[in-house]
């Protein structure tokens, strides 16, 4: 039901268009940006509905609670205990292993707010678990939602992050102060 609601809101209200195609690999960073506001979670559960895609996130293990499980599950999320003898890279590496089907959307900035630079864990999780990255950018100024062509990372890091930062030039999030490139 969430779900439809986030679709209905997405299309119908904020009236977002989908531009591009989904590309059928059954494992991939989903690279979304920019992420500078709580709707931008909304736009993606509406633009995975529409799609019939799995896509997972990452969410704090303590958001997780006898009342949140079911729902965050049904919605693909994924919980993350960020302490431990792991990092995070770690993690999301392993949960590519054990899943068949594996898609993970995460947001580069790490935060809704400004940052300086990306983090850079989304790069260090494609090159440990062999898959690619799709860039997605969720430009509210346009309302459009823009699936890029999978990237294949190169090990040159300087290089690919330079690329995948050009492709979201000019793209304008729903509060555009809380972005930079």
């Amino acid at each position: 039901m969430f779900s439809y609601i986030c679709q209905v809101l997405t299309f119908k209200i904020f009236k977002f268009k989908v531009k591009g195609n989904f590309p059928i690999n059954k494992k991939l960073i989903v690279l979304v940006f920019p992420h500078t506001s709580n709707w931008d979670f909304i736009i993606a559960i509406g633009v995975r509905t529409f799609l019939c895609k799995e896509i997972n996130f990452v969410i704090k293990k303590e958001y997780y609670n006898f009342l949140t499980t079911n729902f965050f599950n049904s919605l693909g999320g994924r919980p993350i205990d960020r302490n431990g003898n792991m990092n995070s890279v770690e993690k999301i590496s392993e949960m590519f292993k054990n899943n068949e089907i594996f898609r993970i959307a995460i947001a580069p900035e790490g935060t809704r707010k400004l940052v300086d630079n990306w983090k850079t864990g989304f790069y260090h999780i494609a090159l440990k678990a062999n898959c690619k990255i799709l860039p997605v950018a969720f430009d509210w100024k346009k309302r459009e939602v823009k699936i890029f062509e999978v990237f294949t990372p190169t090990n040159d890091f300087t290089n690919d992050l330079k690329l995948l930062k050009s492709l979201f030039k000019g793209v304008k999030g729903k509060i555009p102060e809380n972005s930079n490139l």
